[in-house]
């Protein structure tokens, strides 16, 4: 007999157990005749195992909990039978229109209601997860580490920052304002053509989308220079000069001219060659000489060396290395009363210039005077240097600055009149100079073309190429 067909017959067995389905479709499952397997290995009784009676009983008390709550056979009488005895007559109340419209109302639910109603009586099961929290034992091992430090006395940082606010709060400090809403009749007047904009709307919010500009640093509203972007030349450059102005700019552009002469004479100085530094035919036959006369001086000084090594071996002897005494209880004693007489010395000797400083007041303030003094003046020569920086091209990059040459003509090349006037210089070039000059650019050179590959001729046969 199988476990299954046991099981059906156990709990259909049971007093007051009620099925569902009814007693024909029962007789009918058991009606047949098996056939008989061998059920000694356990894929046949996975394979020739009947449990749908199981499966139909298991069904028939899951209808039943789901249709009553529960087994029809655990039911008390009351809940599954009632005595018919008739219409009770009740008290006839004749009600208003107000009042019967509200008792419906009240009395009879909607049809939506009642087809969303759960037709189930099995309570809903118990969301485990609602009653659960995100790092709840961290979270209760925080507690129970502030109730311990409560207990001590100590306050968190958390709740001192609260505190000092609640002071600070009950104290009356001035708490951020909110701003004026842009439909409030009482807010300020904005003025479309007035120079500063007036802010309405909140700076934090203004500051958190990116809408609000950062303060610009003091050190961009600075100009890199102090020179003006277009320079005006001297009185002497002028189409018609006068002859004093003119001469003086002749005067400076000779000396530009001697600066760069001597700079280039100190440098043909340094590079030359000095005459006493030459070879002379004696120095020269000298060299061509040195490896003729090696042999001969070579086996000389060999006999001189084996000569002198002899006497000297006769002569010395080995000596003993010296070795250090240990020092005596007595030696170190006095080097220690030494030592300690020594400190006293230097002690004593620095309260005595100490005292001795009070009888040098006067030279001492007179001192700090020429201090004070030095110190001014270069504080002042500092700031004049400063000052004189930001008028010079700075060092930018690995190029120094060139000041170009000035654009003067001699007297004879004076037109003396705009018609007649010849240009001087380059627009382009003047502007490129003003940039470096005034600290915007670095001085750089023209770019050096140099071919990677070299070039590749080759003759051609066609008549045309033949020139």
């Amino acid at each position: 007999m199988s476990a299954a067909r046991k099981h059906k017959r156990v709990a259909a067995s049971q007093p007051g157990f009620l099925s569902f389905q009814s007693s024909a479709d029962n007789s009918e499952l058991g009606a047949g005749r098996k056939k008989r397997v061998n059920k000694n290995k356990k894929k046949s009784w996975n394979k020739h195992s009947d449990i749908q009676d199981v499966e139909e009983f298991l069904e028939d008390v899951r209808l039943q909990e789901r249709a009553t709550g529960g087994l029809i056979a655990d039911k008390p009488d009351e809940s599954l039978f009632f005595l018919d005895i008739g219409e009770t007559k009740k008290k006839e109340i004749v009600p208003t229109g107000e009042e019967e419209n509200k008792r419906r109302k009240i009395q009879r639910p909607l049809k939506v209601d009642l087809i969303l109603q759960p037709n189930s009586h099995i309570p809903a099961p118990k969301d485990i997860l609602a009653h659960q929290q995100p790092n709840a034992k961290k979270l209760r091992r925080k507690e129970e580490q502030a109730e311990h430090l409560a207990a001590k006395g100590v306050v968190s940082r958390r709740e001192r920052l609260l505190g000092l606010r609640r002071a600070a709060y009950a104290a009356g400090t001035p708490v951020r304002e909110k701003p004026v809403a842009n439909n409030n009749p009482e807010r300020g007047y904005y003025d479309l053509w007035g120079e500063q904009p007036v802010e309405t709307r909140d700076g934090f919010y203004l500051e958190q989308t990116k809408k609000k500009l950062v303060k610009r640093p003091e050190k961009l509203n600075e100009k890199p220079s102090e020179l003006p972007a277009i320079e005006v030349i001297a009185p002497g450059g002028s189409y018609n000069p006068d002859f004093f102005s003119h001469q003086a700019l002749l005067q400076e552009a000779h000396d530009v001219e001697v600066k760069k002469v001597k700079a280039e004479d100190r440098l043909e100085k340094q590079l030359a060659v000095n005459r006493q530094d030459l070879a002379t035919e004696e120095d020269t036959f000298k060299e061509q000489i040195q490896g003729l006369l090696e042999e001969e001086e070579g086996e000389e000084e060999e006999k001189d060396v084996t000569g002198e090594t002899a006497e000297d071996e006769e002569d010395t002897g080995v000596v003993p290395s010296a070795q250090q005494e240990k020092k005596t209880e007595k030696q170190r004693r006095k080097e220690k009363a030494d030592k300690i007489k020594e400190q006293e010395r230097m002690t004593a000797r620095v309260v005595t210039g100490k005292r001795q400083q009070l009888f040098q007041l006067r030279s001492i303030k007179l001192e700090l005077k020429k201090r004070e003094t030095r110190t001014h003046l270069r504080q002042s020569q500092r700031k004049i240097n400063q000052l004189a920086e930001k008028t010079q091209p700075r060092r930018l990059g690995r190029l120094k600055f060139q000041t170009p040459d000035l654009e003067v003509q001699l007297s004879d090349e004076l037109a003396g009149s705009l018609r007649r006037l010849k240009p001087e210089g380059n627009l382009l070039k003047d502007r490129f100079k003003s940039f470096q000059k005034r600290n915007m650019i670095e001085p750089r050179e023209r770019a050096k073309f140099k071919r990677r590959y070299k070039l590749k001729y080759s003759e051609k046969r066609a008549f045309k190429a033949v020139t």
